[in-house]
């Protein structure tokens, strides 16, 4: 009995050895040493066949109001769907175009929407794009043919372990498979992305840092245009 109890318990002993996981917290700070928000950090273990317990976002929705994309960076996996909505009075567009330096690549072109402005008492515009094309992965850049100055950005993780950092700069992950792993991360200020950083997961929680070469860029204000009243 106490023979067969030992083999009917293996099987359940390598499982729970397979499942363990990690936690690994990065911290990123700009080049005067502050907290960067929004940067979107991309753990990339080295246990390929692994998967978080919580997906990375299909869709989602990105919207232009007073003359800004909210929100400002958009996380999402290959395949996703972008759901782009006008709140404004005034017409927008909505381009891509590859972040980085690859936005100086103009032949590697990005979708083109427009979109109406919104009339009072009726539900906004909106168009659905859905982010499965080559050339997809990473940053993209998005911006409005008539409104030069706004700017966002949706960056698309072919790794599923990726979160933007918080206010403080941070981003977190608890359930990483142990063993090697690289991260990457990317600013939206910071054109040359850094190289990855090695990093080595266990069951006792990692701290991670990253100082990026740039200061990032103070957030613009809200602009209350006056145009199309």
């Amino acid at each position: 009995m106490k023979k067969r109890f030992l083999i009917a318990a293996l099987p359940l002993a390598l499982a729970l050895n397979a499942a363990t996981a990690g936690s690994l917290q990065v911290s990123v700070t700009d080049k005067d040493g502050k907290a960067v928000p929004n940067a979107v950090v991309v753990v990339m273990p080295s246990n390929k066949t692994a998967q978080p317990k919580t997906a990375l976002p299909r869709e989602a929705t990105i919207v232009q109001e007073k003359m800004q994309f909210l929100p400002a960076v958009t996380l999402l996996a290959v395949g996703s769907k972008a759901r782009f909505t006008n709140n404004d009075p005034w017409d927008h567009h909505v381009r891509s175009s590859p972040a980085g330096m690859g936005q100086f690549n103009t032949t590697n072109a990005g979708f083109e929407i427009r979109l109406e402005g919104k009339t009072d008492g009726k539900p906004p515009k909106a168009t659905e794009v859905t982010l499965d094309k080559a050339g997809v992965v990473g940053a993209t850049l998005l911006g409005c043919f008539i409104h030069g100055s706004m700017r966002g950005y949706v960056y698309v993780s072919d790794s599923p372990w990726a979160a933007k950092t918080n206010a403080e700069g941070i981003a977190v992950f608890d359930d990483l498979p142990d063993g090697a792993a690289q991260f990457k991360v990317w600013q939206a200020d910071q054109l040359v992305d850094a190289p990855p950083q090695n990093v080595t997961v266990s069951a006792a929680p990692s701290k991670a840092a990253l100082q990026l070469s740039v200061v990032q860029r103070r957030q613009r204000a809200p602009v209350v245009s006056t145009e199309y009243k």
